[in-house]
């Protein structure tokens, strides 16, 4: 039952990833309009960040294929939503942030601590019976 939980979470993170990986992949110049932000010089500067996150979404599905085995890839997740969640937060408490990160933010401070949970409560494959 632990798994199964964690296995959901997983798929989720990786549907996240992928879908807002995909959406500034392809469309950046849509986004930054329909938030009505200033884009970068160079939409390159988003479309890579874009494809790390297709690339979190892959490493996402093959964790949720096994946690228990896969155990340390939850661990490049907490990583990854760390690294962002924090970023935007440093930066909108030190002179603010466009509103189009903010929410993005938000979930990734959500699923840091869903993943956090789940790593704690999946069980290390040393520790199981044969």
């Amino acid at each position: 039952m632990v798994i199964l939980w964690i296995r959901i979470l997983l798929i989720l993170c990786g549907l996240f990833d992928g879908v807002v990986g995909a959406i500034f992949a392809i469309a950046p110049a849509a986004m930054f309009r329909i938030f009505g932000v200033a884009p970068p010089n160079h939409y390159g500067y988003v479309q890579f960040p874009a494809l790390l996150l297709l690339i979190f979404a892959w490493i996402f599905f093959r964790a949720a294929a096994d946690p228990v085995k896969r155990r340390e890839q939850i661990l490049y997740g907490v990583a990854l939503k760390a690294a962002y969640s924090g970023l935007v937060f440093w930066y909108q408490f030190h002179g603010g942030v466009p509103s189009l990160w903010i929410p993005w933010a938000w979930a990734d401070a959500a699923f840091l601590v869903l993943l956090l949970v789940a790593w704690m409560a999946v069980k290390r494959p040393e520790s199981l019976p044969q």
